[in-house]
């Protein structure tokens, strides 16, 4: 017989409400959303074995169908508890391994959570994430024990908001793994979340000249920032 199984998944936070750009996770990129996008690309994490959306009672309504076609399963936790909504669904699907993700995203890299996901395994890690790729590319790779027990433990608004304060502020009393993406994908100075109506333009400038149906890959979206990049300096030169 072999031993334990090990269950790895994804959960994607989302919801509607936001003070700066209300409904993001529901503003279109060429036919499909905000939140669609990020479920499609992270469905690409072949070493997740269950994808949750992971809303709140007010906006489950909105993304119901939505994380059905995905092929994610929906759950409700609390609206401003995020880390119980988190502890909520790892146990109620039997997670050892989560991937947390934001559905403010619509760029997440399913080849960076696997880099997490190997940085995480290969050090036995609470924590892992990996730095310097593009702000709204990355994940956050956390075991369920000690998500369980930040849950029972948090008591800082801020880190029942974040999910994991709890953990990588306290490296003294969990393993923490945080390093550079691989070298190639290394954009730190870039930004491709969707927090702000100037974001927002921006990410559908990029899916207007990229987006072909599936999810864009990374060196594709690396390869447009830089050029924007270099085009800037052209002209501001």
């Amino acid at each position: 017989m072999g031993g334990p199984r090990n269950v790895t998944g994804v959960i994607l936070q989302a919801r509607l409400d936001s003070s700066r750009l209300p409904a993001k996770a529901l503003l279109d990129l060429q036919g499909k959303t905000v939140v669609e996008h990020a479920m499609a690309a992270l469905r690409k994490l072949s070493s997740a074995e269950v994808f949750i959306l992971a809303t709140d009672p007010e906006s489950a309504d909105f993304f119901r169908r939505k994380a059905e076609a995905e092929g994610f399963e929906l759950f409700i936790g609390p609206k401003e508890d995020v880390l119980r909504r988190f502890a909520d669904a790892a146990r109620h699907y039997g997670l050892d391994l989560i991937v947390r993700a934001t559905g403010d995203n619509p760029l997440v890299s399913w080849e960076i959570a696997g880099e997490s996901l190997d940085l995480q395994r290969e050090a036995a890690a609470d924590y892992a994430a990996c730095t310097d790729a593009p702000l709204g590319t990355g994940v956050e790779v956390i075991a369920a024990r000690a998500l369980l027990e930040a849950d029972r433990l948090a008591r800082d608004p801020y880190e029942r908001e974040h999910v994991c304060p709890y953990l990588y502020r306290r490296p003294e009393e969990y393993k923490i793994s945080v390093s550079p993406v691989r070298e190639s994908r290394r954009l730190p100075e870039a930004r491709v979340t969707v927090d702000t109506l100037e974001d927002y333009r921006h990410i559908s400038a990029l899916f207007r000249s990229l987006y072909r149906g599936t999810p864009i890959a990374l060196e594709d979206v690396l390869d447009y920032l830089k050029t924007e990049a270099s085009g800037k300096a052209d002209t501001s030169g």
